[in-house]
């Protein structure tokens, strides 16, 4: 028998009792006479005390070192009272050691485990010992997180008659979306399967079959470019579809799993309930972001009548002029103003950020002098402005100026730290545009997803400007991170057709490349609709983790390469010949 009980279980309960233990050595500390080990499993640390007189190979315990694997049986004993440790759950007990056996010795560490300054580690360095890594508290507590959400998510969805089905992993090639994981098939020489960037057509087929409540926690394979909150090469989505549920009802359905992750595994407060549900239109102007950070005020306000009035030139011209009031915002400085705000904005594409700062019931800042006093009093009363506030503006299109202070605001709740991080603001993000111009190619183009209703069906698409019919599209949004895309699925042939007629598809190009949905639908489909939560980026929501990596057990790297396995890695010439592929990388 290896062990009896866990490292993080014991108490004075048990004192008396015999034990075995085995771990990890955590800790060795050699007092000559005596030897103390704290012993290390996932689920906790006990120490062991080693007396020469009492253990059967003393010897053995003077050979232990750091990161061994070792056995341990003895007896449960109360510590001393100056001895107990209150930082540690089993600190009130030790073990006194009769036996002990290595089941492993280990090797000096590539690089110090727990009294780390990962800052100063090679990222490849601790990937490729990932398993070292993972002994990690903090990152086996995310992973340990992980496990124990999962297992809330699959309760709640089954106890709602949600069935699990699992969907094929080697499909078809969809060009349309992002880059496809190629396989290449032996039995069919020249054709290829596709890995799954998601199980979106068969969970609509599923529909078609009556499945209508069907889930899974789906492996999706995008061949993108890494970045904090997107894994390269695959990630995991709680994949949900329904039949016969409208939107709002939809929302009721799910927004109780949300809140139970929030308040019941993670220990967090929800900021509203029902979620608000705001317009994506609202949202762009409010917020400057699809997907804003609700934890805090800091609202976008259209000041174009206004500036629109003034003889400062810039403003009097302006097609549209936006203003960020930042409450308490009054000591940033110059420096900071220019190097991080400014550049902020002009990444957003903003020509650049005027400021002024509103303190002791004057104004101040480079943009003040072009103002009379009568505009800058109007202009109070216009905000109700607050004392110790810096203002910043953009005159530029609307999507510009609200983009660039979405990306200003989100700078400056960082800087004051506005964000509790024990509180979610869940909300849903609705009424997405359908389409929107494609300036590059110069013609209307779908806004997101293509298989999205459009408000108003077949009427809207023949009757209103494209650029103005809605889809009943939403997205789950959180502290600054969506979650998930979703929408009622267009399921009318009819309307299908159109919606990509508008978009510059032919009806020939739209049965080749979706023919197969196309013919189920004809054979009687339910409205669905449904939506596919990334479970990375809720672990990383209700852990407050900003990189994907930290979530993952083992993750891959910038360059999108596994360095503990090698992969991407070659194979052999015979490999390729089975499949009928030469290759060809001189380009």
């Amino acid at each position: 028998m290896y062990r009896t009980h866990t490292c993080g279980e014991l108490t004075t309960k048990q004192v008396g009792d015999k034990v075995t233990l085995s771990g990890w050595v955590h800790k060795r500390r050699n007092f000559g006479s005596l030897i103390f080990v704290d012993l290390r499993d996932r689920y906790g640390l006990t120490q062991i005390v080693f007396h020469p007189d009492k253990v059967n190979d003393f010897s053995v315990a003077d050979s232990l070192k750091y990161e061994y694997v070792i056995k341990v049986t003895g007896k449960v004993s109360k510590r001393d009272k100056e001895a107990v440790n209150k930082e540690m759950p089993t600190g009130q007990i030790e073990i006194v050691a009769e036996e002990v056996e290595i089941l492993s010795k280990a090797k000096a560490m590539p690089f110090e485990i727990f009294d780390a300054r990962k800052e100063e580690e090679d990222e490849d360095l601790r990937l490729k010992y990932r398993y070292l890594e993972l002994r990690r508290e903090k990152l086996k507590n995310n992973i340990l997180f992980r496990a124990k959400m999962l297992k809330h998510i699959r309760g709640f969805m089954e106890d709602r008659g949600f069935i699990d089905i699992a969907t094929p992993v080697l499909t078809v090639s969809s060009p349309e979306g992002a880059r496809d994981f190629l396989v290449p098939s032996r039995l069919h020489p020249g054709k290829f399967y596709a890995l799954p960037q998601a199980p979106q057509q068969y969970k609509q087929l599923l529909m078609v079959a009556g499945f209508d409540r069907y889930y899974q926690v789906a492996a999706c394979m995008r061949d993108e470019d890494p970045r904090a909150d997107r894994s390269p090469g695959e990630f995991y989505q709680l994949d949900v579809e329904t039949s016969f549920l409208e939107p709002e009802e939809f929302f009721q359905e799910m927004e109780p799993l949300f809140i139970e992750l929030t308040e019941k595994v993670a220990g967090k407060k929800v900021w509203q309930k029902p979620f608000p549900r705001i317009p994506y239109r609202e949202a762009m102007e409010k917020y400057g972001s699809d997907r804003p950070d609700l934890r805090y005020g800091l609202e976008i306000q259209n000041v174009t009548n206004w500036a629109n009035e003034t003889e400062f030139k810039v403003f009097a011209e302006a097609d549209d002029v936006r203003v960020l009031v930042i409450p308490n915002g009054h000591n940033f400085t110059r420096q900071m103003i220019d190097n991080d705000f400014t550049n902020k904005a002009k990444r957003a594409k903003a020509k650049g950020l005027a400021w002024m700062k509103f303190v002791d019931n004057n104004f101040d800042g480079t943009i003040v002098k072009f103002f009379k006093e009568e505009e800058l009093e109007s202009l109070k009363k216009v905000l109700s402005l607050k004392e110790n506030s810096i203002l910043f503006f953009v005159a530029d299109k609307t999507s510009v100026a609200c983009k660039a202070l979405g990306d200003v605001r989100a700078l400056a709740a960082e800087k004051l730290e506005l964000a509790d991080p024990n509180l979610i603001a869940w909300a849903w993000i609705v009424d997405f545009p359908m389409y929107e111009f494609n300036e590059e190619e110069g013609k209307v183009d779908f806004g997101h997803n293509p298989f999205s209703m459009p408000q108003g069906g077949m009427n809207a698409l023949q009757t209103q400007n494209p650029l103005d019919i809605l889809a009943y599209q939403y997205d789950i949004i959180a502290n600054g991170l969506e979650l998930s895309s979703g929408a009622v699925r267009n399921k009318d042939p009819e309307i299908m057709y159109k919606a990509f007629e508008i978009a510059g598809y032919s009806k020939e190009a739209v049965d080749k490349k979706f023919g197969h949905m196309i013919n189920a639908f004809e054979f009687g489909a339910p409205p669905h609709c449904g939506f596919a939560p990334g479970i990375e980026r809720l672990v990383m929501l209700l852990t407050g983790e900003k990189n994907i990596r930290a979530v993952v057990p083992f993750p891959k790297n910038q360059k999108a390469e596994e360095p503990m396995m090698g992969s991407p890695s070659e194979v052999d010439g015979k490999q390729l010949k089975d499949l009928h592929i030469k290759l060809d990388i001189n380009d």
